[in-house]
Order: structure tokens, then C-alpha cells, then sequence
């Protein structure tokens, strides 16, 4: 049984958030979180009964401000906060990426420096860890006062109100969701409206879900160009350390050593190893594979770097010091996200764009060196993988425009109160379905590669790409006439996110 992950002064990992996020694992709020909660609220508490006003505590919010709110309608004004800022639009976003934004909501809350009470940090981890999921909507964040609409989708089911879906997925007002679960809502009291919604949370969860996916894809690229490489009976001299060293990026040097391994003791590569081949170079698809994805592992670990800093990180406005003071700050500003969200899109489409290359010199024969015409059991008669590369190239255009950064644009808002904003959220959504575009691109490369392999017959390929080409079949039928194309693409795709195509390679 998954062990619980815990939430206090410690950051999270990234493995914490995918197992949660993910996998279902559960929370657990520690000792001396409750205390430092506690200790924050006690400073809110006390700024509630002061003359002077506090921003979030006993005023109005954005432009409003400068209003001074009573102490009899501060329940009110936090409530009233939540639901008028659950104004997000579209479709529903995806449970993971839910789960991620609720957890790193109360990762924050857990540190003591937002001022919520310690039973509504003890509410929020009960309903995560029954499994409901709040209805939050794609459009509504401009990534800046952090994701608002997003998270106050999430803190309208906490007070019981709005549309969640249960541990099942089954769809249900949130009251009666808490009700079987035996949880009572939060009244929400001062400043806790405000420090469920004034984070960034939403992109960074999608962030931490992409460098995950994006680690493994680009594994994977690795393996299907190196498929690609023995398939076109191109070399695998190129990647040898010692001239990867001649230009010494690490995530060049890995996947230049990993493609050597994966090609370790092809009888396909030996072939033309000797002095009768003419070859003198390699197309840039094949030999410069190391340096495309290397510079795309680069970017990745960059992009972990940023991410492990805002998980070391508690994002509100205002914030409890560790003195007593509730000061105002700009720390919700999405900027150091959004740019690193959009920055990993290019890399993205770029290892697409090349392994959508690699495919299609593999389907011509002026440039497959002796494959047949779209590798087809009968040319004229049969298209073979064709149309395959069409789905490919027609992913890689949208790729090219979902690399066009949505953080160069800003749209003030409340007032121009918020006169610059990060638009971090639109900018992990896109990156969302550009990492679904290169699973996609990657898995046809895959079908190709492996069916070019066993037109390579009788010669056989390394034995890591032989296992991989073994495990494809058991799902998907070798080389002979044509056949319904796209289930053999979801078979190929599905193997690619289970794993179990990286797993054959071990």
C-alpha cells in the first residue's frame, strides 16, 4: 500500500505530486504543520479585531480594495470572494491535473503562511483523500493573482457548493459529495477565501506532469530513432562519446549514449559496416539525433529546476511572516512559470518535427535504401504507411503553433489594478497537448520503424530493439497487405504510455 505523502515544512516532491495526483495516493498534514497553521492564524486573528485595515482581512479584494469591510459581513465578503471568482468556462479539465492544483493549494496552506485555520487545511486533505474531484473549467485563468477561477472552483467545493465528481468519476453537487463522505464544509472565516485562491498552483501541477511525461518521451525518442537509424541502415559511429565529448551538453551525451546501447549488437548496423559501403554521412534526422533531443533534455532539466524552487515555494497575498506581520507581496505572479511552461513546447515540436523526418525517409524509396515504397506489401495496391505520416506531419504543424508562446501576451484586468499578467495557465494548457502531439508522432515512428525492421529480414536488429519490435507484436500484425491503420496507432500508443515499450528495452 502507497504510503501517505506528507504535507508541512518540507517541500514536495515531484514524485509526491504524481503519486497523488495520479495514482490516488493519499495526504497526511503533520504535527508541526498544524502548529505553524495555527500560529499563523492566531497573527490574522488578532489584525481582524485592529482598527486599521489588512488587505484580505478585514478589505475588499483587486481594485475594491480600499474598501474597509465590517467585521459582521467578513464571513460574507470570503464567501462572496469564491463564488464570484468560480467563473471558469469550457470543458472540463482533467481529474490529474485537479488533483495537482488542490494539492499544492494545501502543500501552501501547510506551511502557516497563508492564515487559514488548521481545520480547514484538515478539511481540504480529507477531500482529496476521498477521491473528489472539483469541476474546474479550461478557460478562466489569466495566470496572474494566480490561477483564480481554477482554484476557486476547487474552494467552492470545500464550502459545499459547485459540481465535483466523485472516486468513481460519477458527477455530483458537491454538498451531497462531502455528505457521503461524512465531511462537513468550511465556514469560510477572514482571509481564508483568499488563500484557497491566490496561487499558482494549477500550472505548476500541469507542469510537474509534463517534465514527468516529457522524461519518458524523450527516452523514447531516443529508442524509436535509434529503430529509425538501423532501419534506414544508417551508423551508429556518430554517437560515440568520445566525439558527443567534442561538444559537452549533458542531455546531448545521454541520448547519444543511449542510442549506442540500443543498437549494441545489431547484425543490421554490422552489414554495412565494411569497406564496400558508399555512405559517407548519415540524412541530419538520423545523425544528429543526440543533439535535438539532448538540447530538449536541457531544456527539461531547466524546467525541473524552476519547478523544484516553486515547490520549495508558498505563493499568497498577502502572506503571515514568521514575526506576525500580513504583508503584501507579487509572488502569485505566474511569469517564472509561464515562460518555462511555453520555452518547453519548442523542444517538444522540434523532437516531433525530426522523428516525423525519420518516418517519412523511411516510407520513400529514393531515400529508404531498399525498403519498399511506403514499406507496403503490394505498392499500387496497397498504401502501406502512407497516410500514417500524414497524421504525423499534420501534428507536427499544430505543434509548430502550440510552440508560439502565450506568455509575450498580457490583457489588464480588474480595473487595471492587474495591468500585467503572466497568461502562465493558457501556457501549460497548450503544453498539455503538445506533449499528447509527440506521444502521438513518437508511437507512429514506432509502428514504422519496427515493421522497416522486419523487412530487414533475415538480418536481425540490436536485441533491444528486437524486444521492442517483439512486444509490438503481440499487438499489432507484421508486414503484409493493408489494414485498418488506426487501432494499430492507439495499440502502439497505448504500449508508449504504459511503459511497457521503455520496459522491453531493459
Amino acid at each position: 500500500m502507497r504510503q501517505p505523502v506528507e504535507l508541512g515544512q518540507k517541500p514536495l516532491t515531484r514524485e509526491d505530486v504524481h503519486a497523488v495526483a495520479r495514482h490516488g495516493a493519499k495526504v497526511e498534514i503533520t504535527a508541526a504543520a498544524r502548529e505553524a497553521v495555527a500560529a499563523a492564524r492566531a497573527h490574522v486573528e488578532r489584525l481582524a479585531t485592529e482598527e486599521r485595515p489588512t488587505y484580505g482581512v478585514s478589505t475588499g479584494f483587486g481594485a475594491l480594495a480600499v474598501r474597509h469591510i465590517p467585521p459582521d459581513r467578513r464571513a460574507a465578503l470570503q464567501r462572496s470572494l469564491v463564488r464570484s471568482h468560480a467563473a471558469g468556462a469550457g470543458p472540463e479539465v482533467e481529474r490529474e491535473v485537479v488533483r495537482a492544483l488542490v494539492l499544492l493549494r494545501l502543500r501552501t496552506l501547510a506551511t502557516g503562511h497563508t492564515g487559514v485555520r488548521p481545520s480547514t487545511v484538515e478539511t481540504m486533505a480529507a477531500v482529496l483523500n476521498a477521491g473528489i474531484t472539483p469541476v474546474v473549467h479550461e478557460h478562466g485563468s489569466l495566470g496572474c493573482s494566480g490561477d483564480l477561477a481554477p482554484l476557486s472552483a476547487a474552494a467552492l467545493a470545500l464550502i459545499g457548493e459547485g459540481m465535483v465528481r466523485d472516486a468513481g468519476g460519477d458527477l455530483l453537487p458537491a454538498a451531497e459529495a462531502l455528505a457521503a463522505a461524512g465531511i462537513e464544509p468550511v465556514q469560510l472565516a477572514e482571509k481564508e477565501g483568499l488563500a484557497l485562491i491566490n496561487g499558482t498552483d494549477g500550472m505548476l501541477g500541469m507542469l510537474l506532469l509534463a517534465i514527468t511525461d516529457l522524461r519518458e518521451l524523450l527516452d523514447l525518442a531516443d529508442l524509436t530513432a535509434a529503430m529509425s537509424v538501423e532501419a534506414l541502415l544508417g551508423t551508429d559511429r556518430v554517437f560515440a562519446a568520445d566525439l558527443q565529448a567534442l561538444r559537452p551538453h549533458p542531455g546531448q551525451a545521454v541520448s547519444a549514449a543511449r542510442m549506442t546501447a540500443l543498437l549494441a549488437g545489431s547484425e543490421i548496423v554490422a552489414s554495412h559496416r565494411g569497406p564496400d559501403c558508399t555512405r559517407v554521412q548519415d540524412a541530419y534526422s538520423l545523425r544528429c539525433s543526440p543533439q535535438v533531443h539532448g538540447a530538449a533534455r536541457d531544456t527539461v532539466a531547466h524546467a525541473e529546476t524552476v519547478a523544484d524552487r516553486e515547490l520549495a515555494s508558498a505563493v499568497d497575498n498577502p502572506v503571515v511572516l514568521a514575526d506576525g506581520r500580513v504583508e503584501s507581496n507579487g509572488n502569485f505572479h505566474g511569469a517564472p512559470l509561464a515562460h518555462v511552461l511555453d520555452f518547453l513546447a519548442i523542444p517538444v515540436a522540434d523532437v516531433a518535427s525530426m522523428a516525423e523526418r525519420r518516418t517519412d525517409r523511411m516510407l520513400d524509396v529514393a531515400r529508404s535504401h531498399g525498403l519498399p515504397p511506403f514499406l507496403a506489401h503490394d505498392p499500387g495496391v496497397d498504401s502501406g504507411h502512407m497516410i500514417a505520416q500524414y497524421t504525423q506531419a499534420a501534428i507536427v504543424s499544430e505543434l509548430k503553433r502550440l510552440a508560439v508562446p502565450a506568455s509575450v501576451d498580457s490583457i489588464p484586468s480588474s480595473a487595471m489594478q492587474e495591468d500585467h499578467v503572466s497568461m502562465g495557465w493558457s501556457a501549460a494548457r497548450k503544453l498539455r497537448r503538445s506533449v499528447d502531439g509527440l506521444r502521438t508522432v513518437l508511437s507512429i515512428e514506432l509502428l514504422t520503424a519496427a515493421r522497416a525492421l522486419d523487412l530487414r529480414a533475415p538480418l536481425k536488429p540490436a536485441p533491444a530493439t528486437a524486444a521492442v519490435v517483439a512486444l509490438l507484436r503481440e499487438h499489432v500484425a507484421g508486414p503484409g497487405p493493408d489494414r485498418h491503420l488506426a487501432p494499430e496507432i492507439a495499440a502502439a500508443e497505448k504500449l508508449v504510455r504504459t511503459g511497457a515499450i521503455l520496459e522491453a528495452t531493459r
